[in-house]
């Protein structure tokens, strides 16, 4: 796919990783549809996008709503003209451990804590996803769909519900490939390690040197690089049905 003039979708592209994908695909051409729950922050994208050279719409959508998801890509398509590729990069941490006993009490995940994870990270991927490829269809030019997953996928302590979600979202794509190849639809998921983004930049100092210390490339990753595999899966054709790791050589 060339993004010149291509309609992109983003979920969560207020800030952060989303941002970054934004205005890196707005410099190679591609029109962006800013979807986010705060319209301060998608104007601030959109500031930056069309700095790039490039336009955008913003769209308030909560990801886990179906008739906002529904009403949202509708509203793309009509005051866009089209839609050519979404990246489902919509999601929230509500970490702690399943169960944990400390003198002599015991704590638990709260199901809330649960729930909200899994109507974020997986039921708003499964959602757009939906009706992205709804809209592909009717255009019948095709397009392509990425799932940001996250090396948590594989399991990582504190996180039942991020974890259970970012595994479930990888699989989806691969399911996605398979289902929509027919109608010219690609899926493909990514797959993050530690990225250094707003979040954390919070962090202590000293938490961050240790979790540094355990990437074999001794550094975290930059937004501009998953912004540029996001781009590579666009735009390469032959590509789909796949899990890309950019973690630094970071295995959990």
């Amino acid at each position: 796919m060339n993004l010149q003039d291509k309609v992109i979708a983003i979920t969560g592209a207020g800030q952060g990783l989303g941002r970054s994908m934004a205005v890196y695909m707005a410099q190679k051409g591609a029109r962006i549809a800013v979807i986010d729950l705060s319209q301060e922050h998608m104007d601030e994208t959109k500031a930056q996008i069309e700095a790039a050279g490039s336009s955008a719409s913003t769209f308030l959508c909560n990801v886990a709503n179906e008739q906002q998801v529904e009403e949202t890509f509708s509203a793309i398509v009509s005051q866009m003209g089209g839609l050519h590729g979404l990246v489902n990069n919509a999601g929230i941490l509500r970490d702690g451990l399943m169960v944990k006993a400390k003198d002599g009490e015991i704590s638990k995940m709260s199901l809330a804590n649960w729930q909200a994870v899994i109507d974020v990270n997986l039921t708003g991927v499964f959602l757009c996803g939906r009706e992205a490829a709804v809209k592909m269809i009717e255009s019948g030019e095709g397009g392509c769909i990425i799932n940001i997953s996250s090396i948590s996928r594989a399991g990582n302590m504190g996180q039942s519900n991020y974890s259970a979600a970012k595994a479930g979202v990888a699989s989806m794509a691969t399911v996605w490939a398979k289902e929509l190849a027919r109608y010219n639809i690609r899926a493909n998921a990514i797959a993050p390690g530690f990225i250094a983004t707003e979040m954390t930049a919070g962090m202590k100092p000293e938490a961050l040197d240790k979790m540094t210390a355990g990437i074999p490339a001794k550094r975290m990753g930059q937004p501009e690089e998953i912004a540029h595999t996001v781009a590579y899966l666009m735009e390469n054709d032959y590509v789909s049905g796949r899990v890309v790791e950019v973690d630094g050589g970071l295995r959990l």
